[in-house]
């Protein structure tokens, strides 16, 4: 595989330092669509699972927890769905656009500053889970004399800047210390002599290793939209009911529109993927020629499983693949709906109780990325 190293700064050098600091407790976490995509790199297919060889990998270089991205993925979705019931109430600041992709949001703060109010509060599941975790460990830290630092595993070489934004720091401390793309992990596999296909499998660690499918697909196109409304329906779908039902909002289409039900009430749904096809759409909504009540917008084409840091070169057909990767693992969940999750739950019943502003952005438009 080719890597991209010219086009964003390489950060591995940063988990190497942090690794062998004994001062510091290093947590990882790792996006959906690295699961997909890393093999490709040691010559499997795109779409194979190797989330299992991936955390033994960081845990063989010195990271001391690995965590999933799609556990955080899970807390975006119950807040967002919050905030777009509070804003169908109201009727305010409608649509609401999603907030996960950084690419998508500088995009829309540089180009439609005027509708920076529509672009959801809630950071995205790699800030949040940051944010959560650098609290989680606070009290744990001062005890043991030692800093918490949080290494991302991104498919999205945005996500680098989008962790560097001034707003996404908590009383001076960044939410994300350092962000790596799925190329670099596979740079560092190397060069600690790792041999990845005879790694054996490990599991996530607890409390923040269980997911929903409906935050893994968060990787995919159309998977956040997925996720809100199966967070809003009444009656959870079976996976077979959820093939049917989403049908419209799966695929690699750069437009796709579906209507929802949700409680008596008809909501129409875009998800756009790549910002031509996204800018279009606003021109579109702007001129009174469409309407919506919730658009989904992912910079790349396919989503996060074709993110800027993702092993190239890649297709249409590599897209798709991946994207089957995580449709598969949501089909085996034995979880199917976010709020479902019981250990995000606890959560929110917990530190989150009086701390809901770790999960929400509050300066979208006055920070550079």
């Amino acid at each position: 595989m080719s890597y991209r190293s010219h086009y964003y700064k390489n950060d591995n050098q940063k988990v190497w330092e942090a690794v062998h600091d004994k001062s510091k407790r290093v947590i990882a976490q790792i996006a959906p669509a690295v699961r997909v995509a890393l093999g490709e790199e040691f010559g499997l297919n795109p779409g194979e699972v190797t989330i299992g060889k991936i955390v033994s990998a960081l845990k063989t270089l010195g990271v001391d927890e690995v965590y999933d991205t799609a556990f955080a993925a899970d807390m975006t979705v119950i807040e967002e769905s919050k905030e777009f019931v509070e804003r169908l109430i109201t009727g305010e600041n409608l649509p609401l656009f999603t907030s996960c992709c950084p690419g998508w949001v500088k995009f829309a703060e540089n180009k439609f500053p005027d509708m920076v109010d529509n672009i959801s509060t809630c950071k995205s599941p790699q800030q949040m889970f940051g944010a959560v975790i650098k609290e989680y460990y606070k009290d744990k830290d001062k005890k043991e004399g030692k800093e918490t630092i949080m290494i991302s595993v991104m498919p999205c070489t945005a996500k680098k800047a989008e962790a560097a934004r001034e707003e996404l720091q908590h009383n001076g401390v960044r939410d994300v210390d350092v962000v790596i793309t799925t190329q670099e992990l596979a740079l560092l596999i190397r060069e600690a002599g790792i041999i990845f296909d005879q790694l054996e499998e490990e599991s996530f660690d607890m409390p923040f290793g269980l997911a929903s499918g409906s935050g893994i697909i968060f990787g995919a196109t159309g998977g956040v939209t997925e996720a809100v409304v199966t967070r809003l329906l009444r009656d959870k779908p079976d996976h077979s009911a959820k093939d049917i039902l989403f049908s419209n909002v799966r695929g690699m289409d750069n437009l796709k529109e579906a209507v929802f039900n949700v409680d008596g009430k008809e909501v129409k749904i875009a998800i756009v993927h790549g910002l031509k096809s996204a800018d279009e759409l606003i021109k579109q909504i702007k001129a009174g020629e469409r309407h919506y009540d919730f658009i989904e917008v992912m910079a790349c084409p396919g989503g996060c499983i074709a993110g800027g840091g993702q092993p190239v070169p890649m297709n249409k057909e590599m897209r798709k693949e991946r994207a089957k990767g995580l449709y598969k693992l949501d089909r085996t969940s034995h979880i199917k709906s976010s709020e479902k999750n019981p250990l995000v739950m606890s959560l929110f019943e917990d530190i989150l109780k009086d701390n809901h502003e770790l999960l929400h952005v509050h300066k979208k438009a006055e920070a550079e990325m």
